[in-house]
């Protein structure tokens, strides 16, 4: 039976990493998977999933007006997918994340979805949230901070290395950006 995984985690865990090793060991099996990025984030050029390690894969791309039902539709008729596969899904609408669910019970075809869970100001993303709340199984994917103790929340910095508290949800980055923390060094950097 096909299920919704979310895999979540900060920045800089290896989400991406995961999900491409994972494609992977379908593909050496022979069975094909259809793998799925978002858009706004090009920081690999568009439509690529990308690694800090260095490895990436083409993957189609969505935005927050596609249908991603209709775009893994699509690829099924177009021939068998053993999996899809969905990296950045904190930027997935909620009503993206219920297309996947949708996917997962009518198409009969397992999602495994990987995203960050909260933001810099702590709070969830809309994908985030919903994937917590309509996901089948959910997964931890762990990175550590400067400490040593496991990191679960992420800081934005400016140009100076200082905690940035305010602004838009989203500004796509990676390590000149954000910094993975524990709870109790994000709360003593945000709260200067």
């Amino acid at each position: 039976m096909a299920k919704l995984y979310f895999n979540y985690s900060t920045m800089n865990a290896g989400k991406s990493t995961v999900l491409l090793q994972a494609s992977h060991n379908y593909r050496e099996r022979g069975m094909e998977t259809y793998l799925l990025t978002a858009k706004i984030d090009g920081r690999a050029g568009s439509g690529h999933i990308a690694s800090r390690i260095g490895i990436s894969e083409q993957a189609d791309t969505f935005r927050e007006d596609d249908d991603v039902f209709n775009m893994i539709q699509n690829r099924l008729n177009a021939g068998s997918v053993a999996c899809v596969f969905v990296d950045e899904a904190q930027f997935l609408t909620e009503d993206q994340v219920w297309q996947l669910a949708r996917a997962v019970d009518d198409l009969n075809v397992p999602v495994l979805a990987y995203g960050l869970r909260v933001d810099f100001q702590g709070k969830l993303f809309p994908g985030s949230a919903s994937l917590l709340a309509l996901a089948d199984e959910m997964r931890e994917v762990r990175t550590i901070c400067k400490c040593g103790r496991k990191a679960t929340m992420v800081i934005r910095q400016d140009e100076n290395g200082n905690a940035i508290t305010e602004g838009a949800q989203v500004q796509i980055g990676g390590n000149e950006t954000y910094v993975s923390l524990c709870r109790k060094h994000w709360r003593e950097a945000v709260e200067g």
